[in-house]
């Protein structure tokens, strides 16, 4: 029984596809599953994907259109079914792939009458169209509709102020995710210490990338966001903990933490951190607020005597943040590191 435990656990965590199929053009689906995990593993790989592969994997989209003669988005075009609003959520759906990170330009020129699509659309040679049949809008009339294009390849999505209007240029809400869902399911194996997790990973896209392609630039995205963890060298840390220490220094901001000899690493950690996790009294907590003062972080750009300058924001209120401060701060980082032991 124990060779046949070592065994598993040593076994090399593989993936297989084990379904693949187009749906529509712009619909791909796959299903992998990927083992053996011990256990916890699984979950910890599965959520990892599903937050990365939409957010991470670039994509390529229309980000701006220009018509000529147009005022404003809700103006009509005499001889076009949509209005100009219409025509810019249609090219907002419109499904291009590049490999490039360039910025190009696409002109689409069409005579009516006529249903224009995004085959009609003069694309860049690095630019493809997934699905030419992709609707656009009606030419009724014998007249002309020309839209001028900027495409570009981003990640994850970018909402701009539509009412902006220059020289009928419209600026376009792009999302660019070509990953339309990611779902993951773990399975147990084995019995006692031996048992092992398995996992099913299910993909679907828009038909820029295969749920394949998918799957490999989600992973690798994860890889170079967790590399610079493993250089991280941490040195010459200190922390300025109590009051005299603060009085000898009034001018010094509360933390004082150095990583090597340049790197300062407070802001990063509590700049998602609002003051009201302080639980600090309501005189004091107010008073920050009207300074503006909104995170943990824009607290450690203060010195105790520019604190004391806020408006009503006394020696005590100042007391009582260097307090909650120190308590955060012996929550959230390793004491031993920030020398919080006496």
């Amino acid at each position: 029984m124990l060779e046949n435990e070592t065994s598993i656990s040593t076994q090399k965590i593989q993936w297989k596809c084990l379904e693949s199929k187009t749906e529509s053009k712009r619909l791909h689906y796959g299903r992998f599953v990927i083992s053996p995990f011990k256990r916890g593993q699984a979950s910890t790989v599965g959520i990892a994907m599903r937050r990365a592969s939409p957010q991470e994997v670039g994509g390529t989209r229309i980000t701006r259109a220009k018509f000529h003669g147009v005022v404003h988005e809700y103006s009509t075009i005499t001889g076009i079914q949509e209005t100009i609003h219409d025509v810019l959520v249609n090219l907002k759906e419109i499904v291009l792939k590049s490999d490039s990170n360039d910025i190009w330009e696409a002109f689409s020129s069409v005579t009516g009458p006529k249903e224009v699509t995004a085959g009609d659309t003069s694309l860049p040679s690095s630019v493809k169209a997934i699905d030419n049949s992709q609707y656009i809008a009606t030419i009724t009339h014998p007249i002309s509709l020309n839209i001028e294009l900027k495409i570009e390849r981003d990640c994850g999505y970018r909402i701009e102020n539509s009412n902006e209007c220059r020289d009928g240029q419209f600026s376009i809400d792009a999302v660019f995710m070509p990953i339309r869902n990611v779902n993951y399911s773990i399975h147990l194996f084995g019995n006692g210490r031996a048992t092992q997790e398995i996992s099913f990973i299910e993909i679907w896209t828009n038909g820029s990338l295969t749920p394949h392609e998918a799957l490999s630039e989600a992973s690798q995205k994860l890889i170079d966001l967790s590399t610079p963890f493993s250089d991280i060298k941490c040195r010459d840390v200190s922390f300025l903990e109590k009051d005299e220490d603060f009085s000898d220094s009034t001018k010094s901001p509360f933390l004082q933490l150095q990583f090597g000899n340049t790197c300062k690493l407070e802001e990063k950690l509590f700049e998602n951190m609002f003051i009201d996790q302080l639980e600090l009294p309501a005189r004091a907590f107010n008073c920050l607020k009207r300074a503006e003062i909104h995170t943990i972080a824009d607290s450690l750009n203060y010195s105790r005597e520019d604190l004391s300058k806020i408006k009503n924001f006394g020696q005590k209120s100042v007391d009582q943040v260097s307090k909650a401060l120190r308590e955060r701060f012996a929550k959230e980082l390793p004491s031993k590191k920030l020398g919080l032991n006496k």
